[in-house]
């Protein structure tokens, strides 16, 4: 109904393309880091960045539908890091620069305060290339989840950036970054409905095998039913998600709809992760399951890219409470 048979193929090329080149090394990137720009690379060289943007600057001039198929099948790698990290570079960093800009790789976007004057008009948004002198990393910072997504603090010394890498008009980086937003926040819900899938099947797999008093976890009538209001709650979330893709399809104001499917997003996969866990008893408890890996990313859904509080008060406000 949503996805035709050019949809269909890319999500097959997307598929492949996380089972062959990202899930087996997830274990591994989880102790070190994923090594984003290579990743980074071969999904450029094959299309799967950019989908939305001009193929004047090297995007792919696709509709939202594909970006919808990437952002549901990054769903599907082994913990939620690496797909994290995708859907920062694809729907945080480089939207305002796709509208408002033109730029190279290799770099940064930086909101920064550049007049003393109060309110929103006193900040500017930059394209800042890290061979700037006075760009230093610091240390890395340890996350209780997103293992293999490296984050660290980030400090800009008596830096001086070019005037040519101002995006858009000056002052106007703040505005610009809120009109942004929404494409961020949406990022996170196609792949997390694919995500609660994923937990609650895998789950169900494991109450079948898992004998306890000579019969299988699953026959339990409280935890079928547990798993079926998932399935049911994760439906919803599908469902106003396909409908915020329509809604921008259309050219329409999503900000009331995406602060509510951020909210639900968020809530669902702390949930469903932190219920399956239990289900899976003392071996859930193990940082080597797959599941308890997903009890410590879900976490920042709820989160970044707008806490649950500040969801609530959008939504309040544009129903005028």
């Amino acid at each position: 109904m949503y996805f035709d048979e050019t949809h269909e193929a890319f999500r097959a090329s997307l598929r492949k393309f996380v089972d062959n080149e990202i899930n087996p090394y997830i274990d591994e990137w989880e102790e070190t880091t994923a090594p984003l720009h290579m990743l980074f690379k071969k999904m450029g060289d094959l299309g799967f960045l950019g989908i939305r943007y001009d193929p004047a600057y090297g995007g792919q001039g696709l509709d939202y539908w594909f970006e919808t198929v990437l952002l549901e099948e990054i769903g599907r790698i082994k913990g939620l890091g690496v797909a994290t990290a995708i859907a920062v570079q694809t729907n945080m960093a480089t939207p305002a620069i796709a509208e408002f800009g033109s730029t190279q790789a290799d770099f940064l976007t930086l909101l920064a305060r550049t007049s003393d004057e109060p309110g929103y008009h006193s900040f500017g948004l930059f394209v800042v290339p890290t061979k700037l002198p006075g760009f230093n990393v610091s240390k890395k910072l340890s996350k209780l989840g997103l293992h293999s997504s490296d984050t660290a603090e980030l400090f800009f010394d008596d830096m001086k950036i070019p005037a040519e890498n101002l995006i858009g008009e000056e002052r106007e980086g703040f505005i610009y970054q809120m009109k942004q937003f929404q494409h961020e926040r949406f990022a996170v819900l196609p792949g997390i409905h694919v995500c609660v899938r994923e937990m609650v099947d895998a789950t169900a797999d494991y109450l079948r095998q898992r004998v306890v008093f000579g019969k299988p976890l699953i026959t339990k009538q409280v935890l079928r039913h547990r798993l079926a209001g998932w399935l049911m709650r994760n439906e919803a979330l599908k469902q106003l998600t396909y409908h915020i893709v329509r809604l921008k399809t259309a050219g329409l104001d999503v900000t009331r709809e995406v602060s509510m499917a951020k909210v639900l997003a968020g809530q669902l996969v702390a949930e469903v992760a932190s219920g399956c866990m239990q289900m899976y008893g003392g071996i859930g408890f193990m940082n080597e399951t797959l599941i308890s890996r997903y009890y410590r990313d879900s976490r920042i859904m709820s989160i970044g890219a707008g806490a649950d509080e500040v969801m609530y008060e959008v939504v309040a406000r544009l129903e005028g409470f």
